[in-house]
């Protein structure tokens, strides 16, 4: 049943779908009631991304402050926070009467339909910085943005009439190859072609939107988000280079605040998806992109340990991040399996991972409930009990075998004469430790590489843990995990240097240096670089998200 704005209602609502404008977006939302009436929230990253809010530095994560349609020197608005377990919702019910807003609840959804605005008029202008475009409305609007490589779009609340529209000549830069304006209903998209980020804002007096297509388009963040966790973006300067970086600062102290491993199954390892849709079905508040993958059969390649169970196993020596609670250990990573039998001992390759390699790799029921050959001739030996009970050859990539809850499986690739030695009925035992014996007392585990800085010294050697030339040369976008001296844990993104490409991986390490690291590891990078927050990925445009495999996740565990 709807329930609009100023309706009597004693239940409380929640959801993660808003409908702006019949506009369906992915959004968390809240309605409660109070001693003044019902009340409603929306998430942060949202009213930022898709209403066009700008969330200004905060003092305390109960307050904030926005810049939306007003002087934020002479009239900054204020929104109260409430946290939920996956989100901080800001309340916007006052400021929804104020501009006319609609409210309206039906199940899991709430709608919003706000008043028809006009575009009036539309001026540009070359600035030193770059480029500037400005449309002046009868009202305020809310407005979308949408990054892409070769274009920004502009999606805003507002129609414009087709005698202004036939007007408009604005004159550009080079930077600006190509502007079009295109109504569509109650709506007008804004295209520019351009390799440059833009910066979308609003002033009142007139309302005003204000597109700025420049460089260092990045709006820099200082915003206390929920107890031990603070939001950060900025530019940061390396040598002659400035590099946008958006970063979560974790006090892994905080009551109530837990870094957990995610991915997308919980009950088998192949599988990816983007790191929105991982973070939500794990009901975590924040996330970052963890480690490698094969993106074509979607499985592993690098350790992820859950709550002391191996669900994946380190390769190559790689880094990794360990922890238990406020306890963290960023290392090389290295585990060591021996089959034990009656007359010898054989060693294990991997554990559970997708990586293939001569000798004898291991697959426990946390890999799923079956286990599908990766190469050709594979001998696969299935063990219960500590006791060989059945061998089978299978020719080629694909042969399905189920994993024993009660045993595992050992797979032989290119090591045909394991067979008799490991023939049915033979009994064996399993010892396993880890190098460095550190890592074996912490129950979660994430690995990716290479390791960038340990002990505050850059100690990178990404032809030590077995990267290719092509990765070690390869200047890209980059997502890392810190420890700082103080005991935080940043969760970090770094993107495109201004006007030119990200940074190297020795870059990346000097970066760490300078933002206080006393150990940092590098994480998957390129495409696969998000960071998400109250159910937005703040570090990239909404649309053309790549997916990941795993991640790490931060859970709120109670409301304060």
């Amino acid at each position: 049943m709807s329930q609009p704005l100023n309706s009597a209602t004693n239940q409380e609502a929640q959801g993660e779908t808003i409908i702006l404008n019949e506009r369906s977006l992915p959004a968390y939302w809240g309605q409660w009631k109070t001693s003044a009436g019902l009340r409603y929230g929306i998430s942060d990253t949202t009213l930022g991304q898709a209403f066009g809010f700008e969330l200004l530095r905060n003092r305390q994560w109960q307050t904030q402050p926005i810049q939306w349609f007003a002087q934020p020197a002479t009239n900054m608005q204020q929104l109260s926070a409430r946290l939920t377990g996956q989100a901080r919702l800001l309340d916007i019910t006052d400021l929804a009467r104020q501009v006319g807003w609609r409210l309206t609840v039906r199940g899991k959804t709430l709608r919003i339909d706000t008043p028809v605005t006009q575009i009036m008029a539309i001026r540009a202008g070359v600035q030193p910085w770059g480029d500037r475009l400005v449309l002046e409305l009868d009202r305020p609007a809310t407005w979308q943005t949408i990054q892409q490589p070769t274009q920004a779009t502009v999606i805003l609340d507002a129609q414009i009439d087709p005698t202004i529209l036939t007007a408009v000549k604005p004159q550009f830069s080079e930077a600006v190859r190509a502007f079009n304006l295109v109504p569509k209903g109650k709506q007008t998209q804004i295209q520019l072609d351009t390799n440059r980020p833009v910066r979308v804002w609003s002033l009142t007096n007139p309302n005003r939107l204000v597109i700025d297509v420049r460089p260092d388009a990045l709006v820099e963040r200082d915003i206390f988000w929920a107890p031990g966790v603070r939001w950060r973006s900025q530019l940061i300067s390396l040598n002659t280079a400035q590099f946008p970086v958006t970063w979560l600062e974790l006090d892994p102290k905080q009551a109530g605040l837990q870094v957990v491993p995610i991915l997308p199954n919980s009950n088998q390892m192949q599988g990816i998806a983007t790191l929105a849709d991982t973070a939500r079905r794990n009901q975590v508040a924040a996330a970052i992109n963890g480690g490698f993958f094969n993106r074509n059969n979607q499985l592993p390649l690098g350790a992820v340990r859950q709550q002391g169970r191996w669900l994946s196993g380190p390769i190559l020596g790689r880094g990794a991040i360990a922890w238990n609670g406020p306890n963290i250990l960023i290392d090389r990573l290295v585990l060591q399996e021996t089959l034990i039998l009656p007359r010898e001992r054989l060693p294990i390759t991997h554990l559970n991972s997708g990586f293939v390699q001569a000798g004898i790799a291991r697959y426990t029921p946390t890999w799923g409930a079956t286990y599908t050959t990766l190469s050709n001739q594979e001998l696969v030996i299935t063990v219960q009990g500590d006791r060989v009970v059945a061998q089978q050859t299978i020719a080629n990539p694909g042969g399905v075998v189920p994993i024993p809850a009660n045993g595992y499986l050992l797979v032989a690739r290119s090591f045909g004469s394991v067979a008799q030695r490991l023939a049915i009925g033979t009994p064996l035992k399993l010892e396993s430790q880890t190098a460095p014996t550190g890592f074996s007392q912490y129950p979660n585990i994430v690995a990716a590489g290479p390791l960038l800085v340990q002990n505050r010294q850059i100690v990178l050697n990404a032809a030590q843990e077995g990267f290719s030339p092509a990765f070690i040369n390869e200047r890209a976008a980059r997502s890392t995990v810190v420890r700082t001296g103080d005991g935080r844990l940043l969760l970090m993104t770094i993107h495109n240097r201004l006007d030119g490409p990200g940074p190297s991986l020795g870059e990346t390490a000097e970066l760490m240096v300078k933002m206080g690291a006393i150990d940092a590891l590098n994480l998957d990078g390129g495409s696969s670089t998000t960071l998400y927050l109250g159910g937005q990925i703040i570090n990239l445009p909404p649309r053309g998200i790549a997916r990941v495999h795993n991640g790490l996740g931060i859970l709120i565990l109670r409301n304060p």
